[in-house]
């Protein structure tokens, strides 16, 4: 048996579905979990959230400023271990 659960993306001109496999048996909520996980790993869910609002280049720069300057404050934190 074969189902598919889709969570659609659009990348350029292409169209990305997220697609899963029922295994024989499987519980529906436990096919459903394996579904968000692998979405969530890919970073699908992120990505429609961020292009629900436009985003000015000054807004986004500073995100990305903020993000560095976190995982830069990270690696020194843990650079003596």
């Amino acid at each position: 048996m074969l189902a598919r659960c889709f969570q659609s993306l659009w990348r350029g001109s292409e169209h990305v579905l997220t697609e899963i496999r029922i295994k024989k048996g499987e519980p529906v909520d436990r096919a459903l979990r394996r579904l968000k996980k692998k979405i969530d790993r890919e970073g699908s869910l992120k990505v429609v959230r961020n292009h629900r609002h436009f985003e000015k280049p000054s807004e986004k720069r500073r995100r990305k400023e903020k993000a560095a300057r976190f995982s830069a404050t990270l690696s020194t934190r843990y650079a003596d271990q």
